[in-house]
């Protein structure tokens, strides 16, 4: 135990005064001072005293600490050197690119209406579903297979394959990818329903301390627009489709696709945090709408005649048909109808027999259709007149080959306009012969006609895919091929060329190019008209007069192969053709082409009809008999949907025969 501390002893001084008084009566003195304390640890302390601690110099420390201060901020002035001086023009691209975003605002795609301005193919909202394959990583959804979740939730929704779905979620290092294209505002609905479920249950799940998981979180969309067809298979073969990428994929869609595509426009902003910075500057340029196509087509006449060759093709069980409506003032055709077609909207189902335009890519030898040619030849240099007597025998031999006609018969005793009437083709053979003194002489001068009606050449049309057929210089025809042609074996065209040929003769002669578009009408409202059509003279107006006068005894006269065609109160010029056919998988003949072209009314024609169809297999196949009906259906129709006046006078009835030695 401690030594006690001595007690202090006092020192007696002066008593204070109380209650404020001031003390003796001695002015100004003042209490002794007080001992001052000897301070511990110093000589001289009292014994037992207790000692204090002695803090160290601060000094070291605080150079410590203003050295490592020093260090940052050298490193500091290192980086902002490289920044501002060094990388400053990198840095500031990078910045650039993240800080503003950029996208492509698509056009409007132009619509394609008939003739009317009924829409036959046009655009609606729609929505390219897309994906952040980051989002769906298990550290971004929390889930250890979001792709395999989310694609197994999408694949109905989309009517994608599920293992397709997770490879594009899957995609390493993506950001971006397109699960489907183009659906539809009710698919996308669907989809944004289903997030917000899941994003719903995610929340709740975090609440309790779960990971909150959400596999749909990353799955977005684009707005754009889907190419939809009104009417079905309508006119699909004329029409084409558009693929995936937004591009016009085949017929007009394809043809004209610069013009209805129009330009997209682009958006630049600044973002931040996702959301757009309204002060920071921008620039947008609009998109310009695509011009709306007009075309000559009647959807009316147009449907009339894809019902009536579909109905046939299926009745005939044959491999295809087409039929050509065509305005022969104009020349404008008003359907091009094929059988089998396809529908647009779906090519899931499309076969690559039925896609295309087989009206005007298929190619085939026309048989007697092509007779009228070798008449209007013969009449325009001379050779003969439609009361010329020819004599036509069962058999002709010429060349290496023994020719008949369709029919065994005994000699016919024809006039001219009685073999076109009754389609001999020996008769055709001989009338022909006349064109020169010599048989390579006949040849050329056929030749010549041949290629003015336009077979050989393109209709003018444009058509993507568009054949123009195959006729050789006459100098390559072969021995048989002198004597096949002029009755239309040995040369081939596609149906709009074939009746192109007839509405050349029902318009006086003067071939007009078919069209198939009327104008355009732009963005800014004005319609400008197509080109006008080239214009060419075949024959003169007097022959195809009498060309005219002629193809009405096919179908009046009761001697005539086309009396099917027949339209009560309209006078109707026609011809029947059937050929045989060139099997096209294997290059030799096999089966039969059906076709029926000609023109109505006969005393002042508007309107030229053309029917054919490829190897009917059931029933007859004869184009008087399938392809008749089908050309008085079609034709009655146009007559009264463009409320055509019937005749005002009955056909001239030129004779068909004539007795020997008259």
């Amino acid at each position: 135990m401690p030594p006690k501390e001595p007690p202090r002893r006092r020192v007696p001084g002066p008593a204070r005064p109380r209650n404020g008084a001031s003390g003796s009566g001695r002015s100004g003195a003042r209490p002794p001072a007080r001992r001052p304390r000897p301070a511990p640890g110093r000589t001289g302390a009292r014994p037992g005293a207790q000692r204090s601690l002695r803090l160290g110099s601060p000094r070291p420390r605080l150079r410590l600490v203003s050295l490592g201060l020093t260090l940052v901020m050298l490193a500091f002035v290192a980086r902002l050197l490289q920044v501002q001086a060094v990388d400053a023009s990198a840095y500031a691209a990078k910045a650039e690119k993240n800080r503003y975003l950029e996208y492509t605002v698509a056009a409007e795609r132009g619509e394609i209406t008939d003739r009317k301005g009924v829409a036959l193919a046009t655009s609606v909202d729609a929505h390219n579903i897309t994906a952040d394959p980051k989002m769906f990583t298990p550290e971004d959804s929390k889930a250890p297979d979001a792709p395999q979740q989310a694609a197994a939730l999408l694949a109905p929704i989309l009517g994608e394959d599920i293992d397709e779905l997770v490879e594009k979620l899957s995609a390493p290092g993506a950001r971006y990818t397109v699960l489907a294209y183009r659906q539809t505002p009710q698919v996308w609905k669907q989809i944004k329903d289903l997030k917000s479920v899941f994003a719903e249950k995610a929340y709740e799940d975090k609440l309790k301390g779960g990971p909150g998981a959400n596999v749909l979180a990353g799955v977005l969309q684009v707005p754009t627009t889907k190419r939809v067809y009104p009417n079905g298979d309508l006119a699909a073969g004329i029409l084409g489709f558009v693929s995936a990428d937004g591009k016009g994929g085949g017929g007009l869609e394809s043809q004209l696709n610069k013009e209805l595509a129009g330009e997209d426009g682009k958006i630049r902003y600044a973002q931040a945090g996702g959301r757009r910075v309204p002060t920071a500057g921008g620039s947008e340029i609009p998109a310009v709408p695509g011009s709306d196509i007009e075309l000559t087509i009647d959807r009316d006449i147009q449907w009339a005649a894809q019902k009536a060759i579909s109905d046939q093709v299926e009745k005939s069980r044959a491999d295809r048909g087409y039929v050509i409506v065509q305005n022969t003032r104009t020349g404008e055709l008003l359907a091009m109808a094929n059988s089998p077609g396809y529908d647009p909207n779906d090519l899931s189902q499309v076969t690559s027999a039925s896609l295309g335009n087989a009206a005007l890519q298929d190619v085939y030898e026309p048989g007697s259709t092509s007779k009228v040619m070798s008449m209007a030849a013969v009449l325009e240099e001379k050779a003969a007149t439609p009361g010329t007597h020819v004599t036509v025998p069962n058999r002709l031999h010429r060349g290496d080959r023994l020719f008949k006609d369709d029919v065994d018969h005994p000699t016919w005793y024809l006039t001219l306009n009685g073999v076109l009437a009754k389609s001999s083709n020996i008769g055709t053979i001989l009338a022909t012969g006349q064109l020169g003194r010599t048989q390579a002489e006949s040849n050329r001068v056929l030749y010549s006609y041949l290629r003015k009606f336009g077979l050989g050449s393109k209709t003018g049309l444009g058509y993507p895919g568009e054949s123009p057929g195959l006729l050789a210089h006459p100098k390559d025809w072969s021995t048989s091929q002198q004597y096949t042609i002029p009755f239309g074996q040995g040369l081939s065209l596609n149906a709009v060329q074939a009746a192109s040929v007839y509405s050349t003769i029902a318009n006086g002669g003067v071939r007009i190019a078919p069209t198939l578009v009327r104008g355009a009408k732009g963005s800014d409202g004005r319609f400008t008209a197509a080109e006008a059509p080239e214009e060419n003279r075949v024959v003169s107006e007097k022959t195809a007069k009498t060309l005219a006068t002629m193809l009405e005894s096919v179908v009046d006269d009761r001697e005539g192969t086309g009396t099917k065609a027949a339209i009560p109160g309209y006078r109707v010029a026609g011809k029947t053709g059937t050929a045989n056919r060139v099997d096209p998988v294997r290059g030799v003949y096999k089966g039969y082409t059906a076709s029926f072209a000609g023109f109505a009314p006969a005393d002042n024609p508007q309107v030229t009809v053309y029917c054919a169809i490829q190897n009917p297999t059931k029933g007859s196949y004869f184009g008087g008999q399938i392809c008749g009906p089908i050309y008085k259906q079609v034709m009655e129709f146009a007559l009264k949907t463009l409320q055509t006046p019937p005749s005002g006078s009955k056909p001239p009835r030129l004779p068909v025969s004539f007795k020997p030695g008259e």
